[in-house]
């Protein structure tokens, strides 16, 4: 089967195209002819070998496919590992039906952003109607979603953050109020204006260095951060308890893969009410571009330079 291999561990350089045999799946497991393969920030980690879990070599990258079963459901799921390729195996636990009305990029984009933009609005946050809702990189796959979801749950302020005029259009076309250059000098400030003056509740921060300290910054008392990548690869300055507690503050951080672990099956009500908002066209996935299997490179460098938009998937058939 086609695949994308990778034999050493470095930048979108290191991803190439390769021959395999197909993946035996395992007894706790299924086969997926894929259909799509999403591209996340993630992958770029695991090619470089510094995700949350760590690599081993050769692998396929990849984390997450929609396909058919040999028995011809049509599933999504997560696989770890393996999803740029023809074929993926998963474990059956990780696997969701997908309904026939939702198209393949709109089920990719549920599985790990929409579920991330669910999880940090519903469990990391507990964002409550009225609040106002900071959300950096908001053109972005978790970002562009977190905005529909926060003025779906009764947001009272939604203000994205964005690199470009055309990215803060696209948020501002999702439902944000106000749209706030990424780039500015100094976000605390211009987080507070955006805020008619007020410091802000809820902020979901993937970015990490300044961007995240002067967001911490910004939180009004009993406000939250949750904090889930750090694209810019900058840690944010470590932080004392002693003033979280003297503005009432909370730092939550935010791996999807920990939501495997809490009772009840999290992902499937997340999904459910997912899927439900996508058909009921209240949660539009932004299509961010669609490449061959042979352009994984390039699909990591547009996403490295933070030249895309939604959600990046590939098509194992070329």
């Amino acid at each position: 089967m086609r695949a994308i291999q990778i034999t050493e561990f470095g930048g979108p350089e290191v991803l190439r195209p390769a021959e395999l045999p197909r993946p035996e799946p395992g007894p706790d497991e299924v086969l997926i002819e894929v259909s799509r393969a999403g591209v996340n920030y993630a992958d770029t980690h695991q090619a470089e070998n510094s995700y949350l879990s760590r690599s081993t070599l050769p692998m396929v990258p990849g984390g997450e496919v929609v396909g058919r079963t040999p028995d011809g459901r049509r599933v999504v799921a997560l696989v770890g590992s393996g999803g740029y390729a023809e074929y993926a195996t998963a474990p059956k636990a990780m696997t969701w039906d997908v309904p026939e009305e939702i198209d393949d990029v709109t089920a990719l984009a549920m599985v790990v952003q929409g579920a991330s933009a669910w999880v940090l609005l519903r469990r990391s946050t507990h964002m409550a109607p009225g609040e106002s809702v900071v959300v950096h990189a908001a053109a972005g796959g978790v970002g562009s979603l977190a905005v529909q979801l926060a003025k779906a749950w009764g947001a009272g302020r939604v203000i994205a953050t964005a690199s470009s005029k055309e990215k803060r259009d696209l948020a501002l076309e999702l439902g944000a109020d106000v749209a706030v250059d990424a780039g500015v000098e100094d976000m605390k400030a211009a987080l507070i204006e955006a805020n008619e003056g007020r410091r802000v509740d809820v902020v979901l921060e993937m970015t990490g260095g300044a961007v995240t300290d002067q967001s911490l910054h910004a939180l009004a008392p009993f406000g939250r951060l949750a904090f889930y990548g750090m694209a810019s690869r900058r840690p944010p300055t470590p932080v004392q308890p002693a003033s979280l507690m003297a503005h009432s503050t909370t730092i939550a951080g935010m791996w999807l893969a920990h939501v495997f672990r809490l009772p009840g099956d999290v992902m499937r009500t997340a999904l459910d009410e997912l899927f439900a908002l996508a058909a009921e066209g209240r949660l539009r996935v932004v299509k961010g571009g669609e490449y061959g299997l042979s352009e994984a490179r390039t699909a990591h460098e547009e996403l490295r330079a933070r030249r895309t938009v939604g959600k990046l998937v590939l098509d194992p058939s070329r």
